[in-house]
Order: structure tokens, then sequence, then C-alpha cells
């Protein structure tokens, strides 16, 4: 049975009045791995677009694992990736001890952001749209369907109600401050990656002194959430690299590049008809194009587990074997079946934006690039709805003097070491420690990990600056 308590947090001042903690549901959270802890869960109520005051309340939900240490800090706030990622899942599935660990430190609050888990009201969008699937389809004839698939679902959540103007990562910021408002508490910690951190900077710029410090990993600056197609592609150089290393390893792949760029122009030249095989057994055929490939890609860079398996398909593939793309393809996606859109995380990304200046950088850079423009897909939905974009003061970087740990892994095949520098070059409280062949999620790559965030939340010295994993296993499988 859950049982409804009232629970003070602690005292904090706020333009002169003073909050206490409310009631919040005591229950039993349980991690994927059957752990079982005790915490409190609660939600608070914002308004969807503050700059609307007709706009409807939404609410914000969380759950709080309370403190364990001596020395109680204030909340520490994790901010989720995506963006459309849920704190709380996180904390269930990936990072349980994690969060764990943490709460040494303050109150750990896992949150879930306007639009995602338990805080999504949102409808998903069923689009009239549909991309052919056994006829050949040039790329800009393919985007021409997903924007108008795009202009459909904005249209549809007017019409139900949504203020599609306040899923952007400001309102998202202020969300942020409610909450912590909500807690009573003066200050926060905020810990979070990838979106997450691209999260944090704006709330640097939008909460300036309520922020105690920051632990991120994986950092997205505000004008990087369309990625540079080159950077992408030095991104490749660093896994060959990691590759040469390795005898066996180049034996097999060779050139990295030359496989994918080879394989690229076999299906530019001849699509390959597959004959996909869906969850429930059944099969539909599919016109396998280049453009699939590259899409393909971008979405297997972020970590070397999933780079493993991208290198074992180009190989496939370059040898003229289908059949692991016939069986993957059916669990991401159903051929012929009408386009659907998560609100959330295109919104977001769309009010993020890029800059002029980035803008054509992509466009110039995509011409040659391994996987031309398709890394992130809003890219190809700019100028569809200009009433969105946060225009550039957003994407002007935070300049802070609050202390800042950015771990960034040599093989992030999402986030580039070159744009998290970029990301943080206003940050004089930065403590940058590089992990050495780790990727994109890399909170759990090494215990080190976690001794480096509990030096930086004691206030000592970061031991070393560089966490160096062994190299990645990017062995093809067995047939």
């Amino acid at each position: 049975m859950i049982k409804i308590v009232t629970t003070v947090l602690g005292l904090g001042l706020l333009g002169g009045a003073a909050y206490a903690a409310p009631a919040e549901e005591a229950f039993t959270f349980e991690e994927r791995g059957g752990a079982a802890v005790e915490a409190y869960r609660g939600s608070i109520q914002v308004r969807e677009n503050r700059n609307n005051p007709d706009s409807r309340m939404i609410p914000i939900s969380y759950v709080r694992f309370p403190a364990t240490g001596e020395h109680k800090g204030p909340p520490i706030i994790y901010l989720a990736g995506g963006p459309g990622g849920s704190g709380v899942a996180t904390a269930k599935y990936r990072r349980f001890k994690m969060f764990m660990a943490m709460r040494a430190y303050g109150d750990v609050i896992a949150l879930d952001q306007r639009g995602t888990g338990a805080s999504n009201i949102l409808p998903e969008c069923t689009s009239s749209q549909t991309a052919p699937t056994t006829e050949r389809v040039s790329d800009a004839d393919y985007i021409a369907i997903e924007r108008a698939a795009f202009k459909e679902c904005l249209a549809f959540w007017r019409a139900k109600g949504v203020d599609v103007e306040g899923y952007n990562t400001v309102e998202n910021a202020r969300d942020i401050d409610a909450l912590r408002e909500h807690l009573g508490a003066e200050k926060v910690v905020l810990w979070g990656t990838s979106y997450g951190s691209h999260l944090a900077f704006a709330a640097l710029k939008q909460m300036g002194g309520r922020i105690e410090r920051v632990v991120l990993s994986s950092a997205e600056g505000l004008d990087q959430t369309i990625k540079l197609p080159v950077l992408t592609d030095r991104y490749f150089d660093r896994l060959q690299a990691v590759v040469d290393q390795q005898p066996a390893l180049q034996a097999v792949y060779g050139d990295i590049k030359g496989l994918m760029r080879r394989v690229h122009a076999s299906l530019e030249a001849a699509p390959v008809l597959l004959n996909v095989k869906l969850k429930d057994g059944s099969v539909r055929d599919y016109l396998f194009q280049r453009r699939d490939m590259q899409r393909l890609a971008s979405a297997m860079v972020s970590d070397p587990w999933g780079v493993k398996r991208l290198l074992a398909l180009y190989l496939a593939l370059d040898a003229g074997v289908t059949a692991p793309f016939e069986a993957m393809l059916g669990q991401w996606f159903t051929p012929g079946e009408r386009i659907k859109l998560d609100a959330m995380s295109n919104l977001m990304d769309v009010a993020s934006g890029m800059s002029e200046k980035r803008r054509s950088l992509v466009k110039a850079q995509a011409k040659d690039a391994l996987l031309g423009d398709w890394l992130n897909f809003t890219y190809h939905y700019d100028g569809i709805a200009p009433e969105l974009d946060l225009g550039d003061a957003f994407r002007a970087g935070p300049v802070s003097d609050v202390p800042v740990l950015l771990f960034s892994g040599t093989l992030d095949g999402r986030t580039y070491l070159e744009g998290q520098r970029e990301a943080t070059a206003g940050l004089t409280g930065l403590t940058q420690v590089i992990v050495e062949n780790a990727g994109h999620n890399l909170f759990m790559s090494s215990d080190e990990v976690q001794e480096a965030i509990n030096h930086f939340m004691e206030g000592k010295p970061q031991p070393k600056d560089v966490i160096t994993l062994g190299l990645p296993d990017l062995s093809p499988p067995e047939r």
C-alpha cells in the first residue's frame, strides 16, 4: 500500500520567501535487475509555454532518492539525453548503481523532463505520409515526404491542444528552476549527458547562481544539435586508429572509410531488394538504398558496441550478404507504415535549431561526408516552423564560473572531442577528464569515472585527467 508522506528537505530563501518540500508518495523503486530501494515520487505543475498566459498546465514528474551521506548537499537532478529520454527509466535500467552512489552527496532526483516518461501527456502523431518501399526514391523526394509528415504533425498537435512553442530547452531549463523551488533548495547540482548537457548549458544561462556544480558527459553545445559532417568523418579516423592497432582486425576491415564508401557507391548504383522480417513473423519487401545505409550508420555510431555491429553489416553487404539486414530492419520499422513522429524529441531539436554559420557548414560538408547530412534528421525540417526557433541568443554558449566536471570519450560517435571543447569554452570552472576508448554512453564504462565524480563532489583535485580503457572489441561475429 502506498502512503502519502510529507517531508521537509530544508528551507531555502528565494526572493525573500521560505519554501518547504511538499507531499510526495513513498514507494519501493525496483531496478531491472531486481534491486529495490525506498524512494519518493512527486510532480509539479508548470505552464506549457510560459510566454503564453493562456497555455495549459502540464505535469513535471520525478523520483527522489533520499541522501545517504552524513554531509548532505543540494539536490542532484539527473538530466537524461535524447531529447526524449526518461530520467526515471535511466535510473531503472541504465545507471541505477550511479544513482545510488550519488546519494552520498545529496538527494538524487530522477527527472522526467516535459514530454517524457511520466511527464508525457503528448499524443504520438501518425501522419498520412508513407515512403515508397519497393521503388527507388531520390533523397529530395524522400525529404519532401518527411517534411510533409512533420507539417501534418504540427497541425495535429496544435489541434490536440498542445502549445508546440513550449517544447524547447529554455522552458525545460525553467522547469528545473521550478523543481528547485518546489524542493525548497537554494541551489541544485545538475548531472547529465548528451542532450542533458545541452539542457544544463541552458540552465547555466537561465539560473546562474542557483546551480552549485555540474557533472556532465558527452557535451552537446547550444549550437550543436546538428552535428558537423566533417567531425563525423574525423571520428571514423579515430576508429581506424583503433583497428590499426590490432592486426587481426586490420586484416578484416582494412580501410574503414574505403569499405563504407564502396558499399554506399554500390547501393547508389543498384539498391538491394530485401525481404524484411517483421516482429509478427511476416515478411515485407523493401528496396534498401544508399540513404538507408547512411541513416542506419547514423543510428549506430554512438558507442563501440554499436559500431561493432555496424562494421559487420558493412562487411556483409560488401560481400553481397543481406540476411543480417533482413532480420534487423524489421525490429526497427515496418516498410510501408505511415510515418509516426514523437512530439518532444522533434520539437526540442527544431527549437534549438542551428545558426546560419552552422547551416552553411553542414550543407557544404555534407556533399563529400561519409554519412552526408543524415546524422540529425531535424536538419531536414529547417524552415518549416520558424516560430519555434529559439534564435542565436539561445545558441551562444554559456559563460560561467560554476564548477563543471566533463567526461569526454575518444570514441564518441555523436558528440565529438572538438565540439565539446567549443561547447565549454566559456566555462572557467571546467575540469575535463578524457576517457580513452570510451563512446557516447561512458558513465558506466569504468569505476574510475565514479571515483572522479566523488573527488569533484567533495571539492578535491582530480587525480588524473585521462582515464584509459582497453581497446574495444570490434571483431565481427563468427558465422
